[in-house]
């Protein structure tokens, strides 16, 4: 097979055809209202946060074993993250497809035929002597052909644009997900330490309600106590027992979730009680328009506005004709023998342009959707820039009020339990009756459980903090999609 076109007036011809022109509007990220900084920024230290903020390995600032285990399994484990991954890819995929249309579709033909047909006679006797006579014919074909659609109105690079921009959308949503899944495993193991440190508590109080019951029996022995402190004490202590049990339900909920958040089947794994509660860890706070850049939901959101905007594109280009080149170049022969030889050779050139007249109103209804598309993408990106800044000042907010409360916190437990202490001195020297001992004890374990959730709160605060600032991420770790190439 040979072809006959010059490559250089075809190189030409499709260098002037691609550099055709583009319908639709260019796109230009909109302006979003930014604020100067944030309200509750003052106490906090500002940074810079491409330079300062939490990069990479976030989650070693609160000094915790477990997470610095598990966290990196998320990314490699967590079926949610694998979903969106392979999603990814998908869009990748789609980019490439879409690519394709700016080149000629070339093929190969080849055809065999070996066929026998029956040749009559006119003389009747020789017909009746010899019969039919039989032939056997061979034919044959070796073609090539090459169809091509120059995209004139850029339809096919509009086309391209969209899905590159669909398929940046999908790689921020996988960092998304893999920042959420990662925020909720954090998440996770401060509710688990949580409830360790309340099993520990309420261990060191059953321990005190044992010694308090004990002083309140060996009084009753002697008569010189009402029989209702016993009562009373021994009602304490196993109210103290009953919530050290239902503790356990919230403990192996919480290892539950973080066995699934790994991509482990519950029972797969084992984690053993920890003394220790999580470090609350130093968080640099940038200016608001920072979260532009490295908050990966916002990038999703003003990706698949760029998407609705090259869609626009993409329908008004259908106001416009389609051309269509294609030319084939080979040989053909019956019979078959000497199929490449030169007085077989055959070619053609040809072209066709096709215009829709009339579509009912087709097209601007297309056009009109992609359009009203677009502006929902805007109304959504506007949307999750906001979000952005009020999830931002909740958690500022939430830091700092909760950090006064854990300083006033500190005084009333040392209160509370200075206060149960010389109810239990003055109840042995009879000065007190045994409620203002059990009023005593029930204050004391009440201000210790509320400054520990107090102290888990800001422990959450922390973690979901650093998920709205974008956890070290930034919109620079979007890759080129038109460029990219679909992982095998």
């Amino acid at each position: 097979m040979k072809m006959k076109i010059s490559r250089t007036p075809l190189a030409a011809t499709a260098a002037l055809l691609l550099g055709g022109c583009m319908v639709g509007p260019d796109y230009h990220r909109p302006p979003v209202s930014v604020p100067a900084t944030f309200s509750e920024l003052p106490g906090w230290t500002q940074a810079h946060p491409d330079a300062d903020g939490p990069k990479g390995a976030w989650w070693t600032g609160f000094n915790d074993p477990l997470l610095n285990e598990l966290e990196p399994l998320v990314e490699v484990s967590n079926q949610t993250v694998r979903q969106d991954y392979a999603n990814y890819q998908e869009a990748l995929a789609e980019v490439k497809v879409a690519r394709s249309g700016l080149f000629p579709t070339i093929g190969v033909t080849g055809s065999a035929t070996r066929q026998r047909s029956a040749t009559g006679t006119s003389n009747a006797s020789l017909s009746r002597g010899l019969g039919n006579i039989q032939t056997v014919n061979n034919s044959g074909s070796l073609e090539g052909n090459v169809s091509w659609a120059p995209d004139l109105w850029g339809s096919v690079r509009r086309t391209i644009e969209q899905n590159a921009a669909t398929a940046q959308a999908s790689e921020a949503t996988l960092a998304n997900a893999t920042l959420s899944e990662q925020i909720a495993l954090a998440t996770a193991v401060i509710e688990l330490r949580t409830s360790d440190a309340n099993i520990d508590l309420l261990q060191q109080t059953v321990k005190a309600y044992q010694h308090y019951l004990q002083v309140v029996s060996d009084q009753d022995q002697f008569g010189i106590v009402p029989p209702s402190d016993v009562l009373t004490a021994r009602s304490q202590l196993e109210n103290a027992q009953s919530s050290l049990i239902a503790l356990g339900v919230s403990r192996a909920q919480d290892a539950h979730a973080i066995a699934v958040l790994v991509g482990k089947n519950p029972e797969d794994l084992d984690i053993p009680h920890s003394t220790a509660m999580p470090s609350l860890p130093a968080i640099p706070v940038g200016v608001p328009s920072t979260l532009l850049q490295r908050r990966p939901d916002i990038a999703t959101a003003e990706r698949q506005m760029a998407s609705q905007n090259a869609a626009i594109g993409v329908a008004v280009a259908a106001y416009y004709p389609t051309v269509s080149l294609s030319a084939l170049d080979g040989f053909t022969q019956s019979p078959l023998g000497g199929l490449l030889h030169v007085a077989n050779y055959v070619w053609s050139l040809g072209g066709s342009a096709t215009e829709t007249l009339f579509d009912g109103g087709e097209r601007s209804g297309e056009v009109a959707a992609a359009k009203a598309a677009y502006q929902a993408a805007l109304a959504n990106y506007r949307g999750t820039v906001l979000t952005a800044f009020e999830d931002v000042e909740n958690d500022l907010s939430g830091l700092r009020i909760l950090a006064e409360q854990s300083d006033t916190l500190d005084g009333a437990v040392r209160d509370a339990t200075r206060a149960a202490e010389i109810a239990l001195n003055e109840y042995q020297a009879g000065t007190v009756d045994y409620t203002t001992v059990a009023t005593a004890l029930a204050t004391q374990l009440n201000s210790q459980q509320t400054a520990l959730n107090v102290q888990e709160s800001r422990l959450l605060d922390a973690a979901s903090l650093i998920g709205d600032l974008g956890g070290g991420w930034s919109d620079s770790l979007l890759h080129d999609a038109r460029n990219a190439e679909v992982p095998k």
